[in-house]
C-alpha cells in the first residue's frame, strides 16, 4: 500500500517473521518537512544551550496539542517533522488505506 501511495516518501526492506510466512517490510520513512505551527500548538519548548546537549540546540524539546502548518506541506504524503521526529504525519487517503487493511497498533489523530 505504500509503495503504491507514497513511494516517493518512504523505503521499505522486506523482513523474515519467524513463524510465520507472510510477507512483512520494514518501513522507512524517507521524508522530514519543517512546518510545526509553534502558535497553534498547546505548548512548545525548543532546545537551548542551557540544556547542555548543544546537538540539539534550536530543535524541540516539547511538543504538546501538535499543529501543523499544512501550507508548508508540498506534495509530501508520509513524513516526520523537522525537530521532533517521533510522530508519523500520513495524509488522509493513507489513513484510510491503513484502516481498510486493518492496521494494528496505529492511532490517528488529526493534527
Amino acid at each position: 500500500m505504500f509503495r503504491e501511495l507514497a513511494s516517493s516518501d518512504v523505503q521499505l526492506f522486506p523482513v523474515e517473521v519467524q513463524g510465520t510466512a507472510e510477507p512483512y517490510y520494514l518501513l522507512n520513512v524517507a521524508r522530514t518537512v519543517r512546518c510545526i505551527d509553534d502558535s497553534a500548538c498547546a505548548e512548545v519548548r525548543l532546545w537551548t544551550p542551557e540544556n547542555r546537549q548543544p546537538e540539539k540546540v534550536g530543535q524541540y524539546r516539547t511538543v504538546s496539542g501538535l499543529r501543523i502548518d499544512k501550507s508548508k506541506v508540498s506534495e509530501e504524503r508520509v513524513f516526520r517533522l523537522w525537530g521532533w521526529s517521533s510522530p508519523i504525519i500520513i495524509d488522509e487517503e493513507i489513513k484510510k488505506a491503513l484502516e481498510r487493511t486493518g492496521c494494528l497498533g496505529g492511532r490517528f489523530d488529526e493534527v
